[in-house]
């Protein structure tokens, strides 16, 4: 079963259960979906469905922070049930030293030395971690990870 079918059942389910909150977030993911599929005229991938799901988990994220800068702890709690909705199709999330350990295979297979070679690390680097971790906190490892090649190649330089 593909990750659009098995989100497309689960909405099915969620109709029939009268759980409206699950079902409109379902929904959205479909919408979400199919407006890319029209767009591009293509039938989109699990890997792709899961890009549309790790967008929307960030968009809530996102949401989030405002509501929070804002007092609307209202808001701030429906987002993040509808985030705990979107999770449960994302594949388990990497941890910090897993997360740094793929920093660090991408600086040494992409045989990145600077951080002019952040693009190179992020190219191989983001299909790996596609919905298992925040690209941003990605793109600080991978920078950090480059500063101190960049640092170590000068040091022996001298």
């Amino acid at each position: 079963m593909t990750l659009r079918e098995r989100i497309h059942d689960d909405t099915t389910a969620a109709m029939r259960s009268g759980d409206a909150l699950r079902r409109d977030v379902l929904r959205m993911v479909q919408n979400a979906i199919y407006t890319i599929e029209k767009a591009k005229h293509v039938t989109l991938s699990d890997d792709e469905v899961l890009g549309v799901l790790a967008r929307e988990v960030k968009t809530r994220r996102e949401s989030i922070d405002a509501f929070r800068a804002g007092g609307r702890e209202d808001l701030v709690a429906k987002e993040q049930a509808e985030i705990d909705i979107l999770v449960d199709y994302l594949p388990q999330p990497l941890t910090d030293a897993e997360l740094r350990a793929l920093v660090a295979e991408g600086v040494a297979t992409t045989g990145a030395t600077s951080a002019r070679d952040l693009g190179k690390v992020m190219g191989w680097l983001s299909p790996r971690i596609r919905g298992r971790a925040d690209g941003k906190v990605a793109s600080g490892l991978v920078a950090q990870a480059l500063a101190q090649a960049d640092l170590a190649a000068h040091a022996t330089e001298h």
